[in-house]
């Protein structure tokens, strides 16, 4: 971290750029906020969509997302002219990856796409990373671990689209995911490294997306956004979490579940309830309710604001255990585990309880006879 501070190059063209990339996603989404004003909204009254929010508004955070995304891969380039990183498998999977997830999420905010076929796009999505390299290391026959990977893909995009149910929630828990991969390519002085700039580029864009996003919000992500930002967030858990790249040394499975569980905390227990209650109410988990964790604390008499502090604060104070953990403990034993996995289940039982005890208070989840997945604001 002290080595990028004292070379003026380097942090000059990052601080720079991330200026730079802030004031243009201000400015794209003001844009789109002016002339866009149909995409993403649909009749709430239709059966297929539950919104915690009564007002329809434009769902096209997405679009700036992908915007800045393309900027950063052409800014790469310009920068550190390097043709060679542009031409490896990895980048050449994500791309396209990144691209799918886009373009079906687009196509769900434009055409309300059926369930089945945005599965397929998803699996698709673990597939072309699969393919160019990315992958999950945790079992030694890899069969095994193409499947952990397709699962992990498919399952943070659910996630992510899952969570996004109130104003700010994923955005800030994205940001708090994006902020600690940065730290880490930053510990490790990889400056040139084309996943840096993409991902100080996604920091801007969502830091400008938030501003439009926090309650009262005037925008959604749509799942133009959490599809997008799923694949990306997946890409970034495989490489960063799952199999840190950056350790010389083979990383412990119990230390390998416990960092990727602390930077994916909240979606994975807002899921994890969710498809917990829902089930033992003999309902699909991918028809849309109010029956969140974010919503299970305004039945408590939270306000929005307040519900995306409270996942602000368990979102970086998580982060930090993760850096805390990933620096500090370098010999990892069975008592670790023990030790982060009790908060890890501590946050889980405390979101699990509180969705039991307001379940009465809750809307029934509707089942109709045309389901989507998971919708944006359900």
């Amino acid at each position: 971290m002290k080595e990028f501070f004292s070379n003026n190059y380097y942090s000059v063209v990052y601080c720079t750029y991330f200026a730079a990339a802030v004031v243009f996603s201000f400015l794209i989404y003001s844009l789109l906020l002016r002339f866009v004003k149909t995409l993403g909204i649909r009749n709430n009254d239709d059966g297929t969509i539950i919104r915690w929010g009564s007002m329809s508004k434009p769902a096209i955070g997405g679009i700036g997302f992908y915007i800045v995304f393309l900027l950063s891969v052409a800014s790469y380039s310009t920068f550190f002219a390097s043709n060679e990183t542009l031409h490896n498998s990895s980048f050449i999977g994500l791309l396209l990856s990144m691209a799918a997830g886009f373009l079906i999420g687009l196509a769900d905010d434009a055409y309300n796409t059926r369930p089945l076929l945005k599965f397929s796009v998803q699996v698709l999505c673990g597939v072309i990373l699969i393919a160019s390299g990315v992958h999950i290391n945790f079992f030694e026959q890899n069969i095994f671990n193409y499947l952990l990977t397709l699962l992990w893909v498919v399952g943070i995009m659910n996630s992510i689209n899952m969570l996004d149910n109130m104003d700010g929630i994923t955005t800030i828990v994205s940001i708090a995911i994006v902020e600690a991969a940065i730290f880490i390519t930053l510990m490790h002085y990889d400056v040139t490294s084309i996943n840096l700039i993409i991902l100080v580029g996604l920091l801007s864009s969502l830091i400008a997306f938030l501003y439009y996003n926090w309650n009262p919000s005037r925008m959604y992500m749509g799942d133009t956004g959490s599809q997008f930002l799923g694949v990306f967030l997946a890409y970034i858990g495989i490489v960063y979490f799952w199999n840190d790249e950056y350790s010389n040394a083979p990383i412990s499975h119990g230390k390998q579940v416990i960092i990727t569980l602390l930077a994916f905390l909240l979606p994975v227990i807002d899921t994890t309830t969710v498809v917990i209650n829902r089930l033992s109410k003999g309902q699909s988990p991918f028809v849309g309710g109010k029956d969140h964790t974010t919503h299970s604390l305004a039945y408590l008499g939270l306000s929005d604001r307040a519900v995306a502090f409270v996942f602000m604060i368990i979102s970086f104070v998580s982060v930090a255990l993760l850096l805390v953990i990933k620096y500090q403990y370098t010999e990892w034993t069975w008592s670790h585990t023990l030790w982060f996995s009790s908060y890890i289940l501590a946050m889980f039982l405390f979101f699990f309880i509180t969705s039991r005890l307001n379940k009465s208070k809750k809307e029934k989840s509707p089942q109709s006879a045309s389901p989507k997945l998971e919708p944006t604001h359900s």
